[in-house]
């Protein structure tokens, strides 16, 4: 939610309407529209969907650079079993997300 608070704030003008793929909306300054499947019944959801997934893929790309250790080519952050695994073995990085379950439970036993 914060995410996307923070990316309609960074775009330098006001939406007259934000769609959001699921079925919560995040507090903005513009309307909101929750659409459960949205990236299945709408070409804008769908189109802004891939172009996430692409951006997201490119910094793992860069993140696996830093952190070879983790793999982040191969699984782009998804919680795979090899992900999983390499987290057991490495424990959390600076950039692994503090409330992912799998990152909470290695930081508490560490």
């Amino acid at each position: 939610m914060l995410a996307m608070q923070r990316a309609v704030e960074a775009l330098g003008m006001l939406p007259d309407e934000a769609w959001i793929d699921g079925n919560r909306c995040p507090k903005l300054n513009c309307r909101t529209r929750a659409i459960v499947q949205g990236d299945r019944l709408h070409p804008a959801i769908s189109a802004a969907s891939i172009l996430a997934k692409t951006a997201r893929d490119a910094e793992m790309q860069r993140l696996h650079a830093r952190f070879p250790q983790y793999r982040f080519d191969r699984h782009k952050g998804y919680p795979t079993p090899e992900h999983l695994a390499l987290l057991e073995r490495h424990g959390a990085s600076a950039i692994h997300r503090r409330s992912f379950a799998p990152v909470r439970r290695i930081l508490l036993c560490a």
